[in-house]
């Protein structure tokens, strides 16, 4: 499928520099939560499609854990936290200090999934707060809606109230380093879609062109 959009090679690499202010801070939060240093960095931003996106989470029939956000404000968009089970095992494995703590069949902690809302709420927060202190736009993230399935299910399910008004998404890839391995100890998506007016207004805050 050919793509149609409005941001060029400058759009993306003032998404990625954003991206990593906001990846600071939720290496900052995370340090804090985990009680030792992270470091986590967005090594790439690029637009997929819808179908795309499936492929990214590994496959429609793959299972993951997905922390959707409806993004209300100056410019409204949907976002989507997409991590693998292993990594969402190990996440709150470390924050409850509990080995036993696993997604990879039901039933699941309740505990141990307020511990993933509250990853997915530092994640977007922190990213959405970097974006909103750029442009000066106002973006509130709602209450976050966990959900671990398959892919197809999963973003599916959030894309049918955006599919009508968009069809792709701002891919933000991101990797965190744990200091003390040296390794990286985390990988997971960001997949952000304004709706389509909101590229316009975020573009003309940062004084970038919306076309090019």
């Amino acid at each position: 499928m050919t793509l149609f959009h409005p941001l060029n090679s400058t759009h993306l690499d003032v998404l990625k520099e954003i991206g990593n202010i906001g990846a600071g801070h939720s290496a900052t939060a995370l340090s804090r939560l985990l009680n030792r240093r992270i470091d986590m960095k967005v090594p790439d931003v690029k637009i997929i499609s819808f179908n795309e996106m499936m492929e990214v989470a590994g496959g429609v029939e793959h299972v993951v854990v997905s922390i959707f956000f409806r993004i209300t404000g100056d410019v409204p968009g949907s976002m989507f936290v997409i991590l693998p089970l292993e990594e969402a095992d190990r996440f709150v494995q470390e924050i409850m200090q509990d080995r036993t703590v696993s997604f990879l069949a039901p039933p699941f902690s309740n505990l141990a999934l307020s511990a993933l809302k509250e990853i997915g709420n530092i994640l977007a927060g922190s990213y959405l707060s970097s974006l909103s202190d750029f442009t000066n736009l106002q973006m509130m993230p709602s209450i976050p809606s966990l959900c671990i399935d398959m892919a197809g299910a999963v973003i599916g399910n959030g894309l049918v109230e955006v599919s009508h008004t968009s069809d792709y998404a701002i891919m933000i890839d991101t990797v965190m380093y744990d200091d003390e391995e040296c390794t990286a100890s985390f990988k997971g998506h960001f997949l952000l879609i304004p709706d389509p007016d909101s590229f316009t207004a975020i573009f003309s805050a940062l004084g970038v062109a919306d076309h090019g």
